[in-house]
């Protein structure tokens, strides 16, 4: 697509429902933040420290300083890896794989033995000893290697002898699933690659068969530098609002982080002015994809202290991305909002949530943080915040390349962003 067709998409797409008696007024709320969808989007990829995301952490920098804040960068280190050969072969079939981080390379070389499937379960039909196991994990919308059902399989794997694991992310597009990793240190003893299952047939009819195959995993890896950054307008009040959001992960993101980036912003601007009786910290991490090692150093030096924060509202994956009509072979966009996306909130501020999100899909029914609460919202929890929200969920293109322009949902993220405005305003008790 051209940057043309893809804001055309966008646009015509994404404002048709919106109705006409509010049209002028819904537009001027909407033209901020869908410039803001579409220059996120346009940075590419956002892999934490990566050319996009440092680029993209230099923008959001800037806008915080033109709206008044004084901004301050984190510098820490993240792992990353340039594959210059990622295949799995067998006989005359070949397919790429995505090399699972903290990436364990095989050498130019490869890893060899025969293929042997491994159910999602962890049960392989014959012995794994030298085999590159074929992990076929049951069908879900993917999102991190430390789940149990996605490592469990493959750490049964290597128990049982592989020199290597393969694992098939089974889920609603096809296409390979990047899982979040641990960011400090290789979570298997050995290499492990992701691959697609739209590719896996002739490798799952191979393992039935132990067919040799070849797994390599070659290129340049370690640590590079990155940054979080803050954004602070100190009044000297000793009531802080914290309003946080990642803006790194593995492929451009568009509707994974573009929704929530474009709120934050929106956020940033309208509380510089709003929020006059409060002190303000606008927190956005990188290396979100390393289970949360942004959020987790953020909270080392750059957040504003728990006895001293008024509330923290996290803005995560997934505020407001498109629906999809699905039958086999074709899906078609909706104009509706994926509904698996959840605002998780502490206990006393259900009720709240439940009137100013009414009719927003997900949002609707707020849950309890104490029963539920997932992402960076954890690290939020955990470091004493209260009262705390954060958002958080899975859409359908959730972690794959494919999460482009045409899943931005443009209504339902300015509904969501007036929303948090409503929230933030109702707990700290100023004026909307």
């Amino acid at each position: 697509m051209t940057d043309a067709s893809r804001r055309s998409f966008l646009c015509a797409g994404a404002l048709l429902p919106l109705a006409a008696s509010a049209a002028a007024a819904d537009r001027h709320a909407a033209e901020p933040i869908e410039r803001d969808l579409l220059r996120y989007v346009g940075f590419g990829n956002k892999r934490a420290g990566g050319p996009g995301d440092m680029a993209c952490g230099a923008w959001l920098a800037g806008e915080l300083e033109r709206a008044g804040y004084a901004v301050e960068r984190q510098s820490f280190e993240v792992p990353f890896f340039d594959a210059s050969a990622a295949t799995l072969a067998s006989g005359s079939k070949a397919a790429a794989v995505y090399p699972q981080p903290i990436v364990v390379p095989t050498g130019p070389g490869g890893v060899s033995g025969p293929l042997v499937r491994v159910d999602a379960a962890g049960r392989a039909a014959t012995s794994l000893a030298g085999a590159i196991a074929l992990v076929d994990l049951s069908f879900a919308r993917w999102s991190s290697m430390l789940a149990k059902h996605a490592r469990g399989p493959i750490e049964a794997a290597f128990a049982g002898g592989a020199r290597a694991a393969v694992a098939i992310t089974n889920g609603p597009t096809g296409q390979v699933i990047a899982l979040n990793t641990d960011g400090r240190k290789p979570m298997f003893g050995g290499p492990v690659a992701l691959l697609a299952p739209a590719d896996a047939d002739p490798f799952l009819a191979a393992a039935m068969q132990r067919t040799e195959a070849r797994l390599t995993i070659d290129g340049k890896g370690g640590r590079r530098p990155a940054f979080n950054l803050v954004g602070r307008i100190d009044r000297g009040k000793g009531r802080w609002l914290a309003i946080s959001t990642p803006r790194s992960g593995w492929f451009g993101c568009a509707a994974e982080r573009g929704p929530g980036v474009a709120a934050w912003l929106d956020l940033a601007r309208w509380a510089a002015g709003a929020m006059p009786d409060h002190d303000l910290a606008f927190i956005c991490n990188t290396g979100h994809e390393y289970e949360y090692l942004g959020a987790a150093e953020a909270m080392k030096r750059i957040a504003p202290p728990p006895a001293a924060t008024r509330f923290w509202l996290h803005i995560g994956a997934n505020v407001a991305a498109r629906d999809w009509h699905e039958i086999p072979g074709h899906v078609a966009p909706l104009p509706s909002v994926d509904p698996q996306r959840f605002l998780s909130l502490s206990p006393e501020l259900l009720p709240l949530a439940r009137a100013l999100f009414a009719g927003q899909a997900g949002y609707e029914a707020p849950v309890s943080s104490a029963a539920l609460s997932a992402g960076e919202l954890d690290e939020v929890i955990k470091a004493g915040y209260a009262p705390a929200a954060g958002v958080f969920g899975i859409h359908r293109y959730h972690h794959v390349a494919a999460d482009d322009e045409r899943c931005l949902n443009l209504p339902a993220t300015v509904a969501a962003a007036q929303g948090f405005r409503r929230l933030v305003a109702a707990v700290a008790g100023g004026s909307s």
